[in-house]
């Protein structure tokens, strides 16, 4: 194994803005640890990666949902003997529909997802970082959490969470020569709306949405430029900047209207 490269370690790595941010940490000569659920599409990212770039690709099968999943994982890196150098918290889901119809059970491991793993994994990694005086982090987080999104309450409200932790402990590293970076992304032509059963809604329906590969592409120039904060997609930076002059209450009614399903928008 070559330890003179650098390693970056990314959740949700196999598919959407994890799988394109993984693509440029490896055109730039990192070696991955890529961590997902299917083990398949590990499998598969990695020898596309390994024979592409030439680095070296760890996989690790893991539900982050589950609890001890993210402290598996940093077991597991340790056992390896890998040292990350860049640490790329993505993997997210949701859940689209009324709080008051959703699956509790469901809220509660997105929840442990989205902010659980996002939380150990970045403890983890950044006392080393820390302790070393060098390292990043990437908080892909989403505009949602600049929003509040009825239909997706727990989601944004997940998202909102990232986005104050993250702001806080930027603060606390800040002579640390580690960098983290908060990237907020838009709607992005992911699986993420299928996976939250979000397919007829009026932005995903109607909407345009934004390519991954550029989202990834903003998170990673930001990370590597020790930016605190990027806002991927001009529509996006429209969306934040007009929230910010309007009372909550009449953003959540926007969102509200662009998440119902597109037929009864109009209503």
């Amino acid at each position: 194994m070559n330890h003179a490269q650098k390693y970056a370690l990314i959740t949700g790595g196999t598919n959407g803005i994890g799988y394109e941010l993984a693509k440029l940490f490896a055109q730039d000569n990192y070696n991955l640890v890529i961590v997902a659920r299917n083990p398949q599409e590990l499998e598969s990212t990695a020898a596309e990666f390994k024979q592409q770039y030439g680095i070296e690709v760890v996989t690790i099968t893991k539900d982050l949902s589950e609890k001890q999943g993210p402290f598996e994982v940093y077991d597991e890196v340790k056992a390896q003997g890998i040292q990350v150098d860049a640490l790329v918290n993505n993997a997210g889901q949701g859940q689209y529909g009324e709080f008051v119809d959703t699956d509790i059970n469901r809220e509660l491991e997105i929840v442990d997802l989205n902010i659980g793993a996002y939380l150990v994994l970045t403890k983890v990694f950044l006392k080393e970082m820390v302790a070393r005086k060098a390292g990043k982090i990437l908080m892909v987080s989403s505009i949602g959490g600049e929003l509040p999104g009825p239909l997706q309450a727990v989601y944004h409200a997940t998202k909102a969470f990232i986005s104050t932790f993250t702001e806080a402990i930027q603060e606390e590293t800040k002579e640390t020569g580690v960098t983290i970076t908060k990237l907020l992304p838009g709607p992005t032509d992911t699986d993420f709306f299928h996976k939250a059963d979000m397919e007829e809604a009026k932005m995903v329906k109607e909407g345009s949405k934004d390519d991954p590969a550029k989202v990834a592409k903003d998170g990673y120039e930001a990370l590597m430029a020790g930016e605190l904060e990027v806002i991927s997609g001009f529509k996006s930076k429209a969306m934040v900047a007009a929230s910010k002059l309007m009372p909550d209450s009449m953003v959540a009614a926007n969102m509200h209207k662009q998440a119902k399903p597109s037929d009864e928008s109009s209503s």
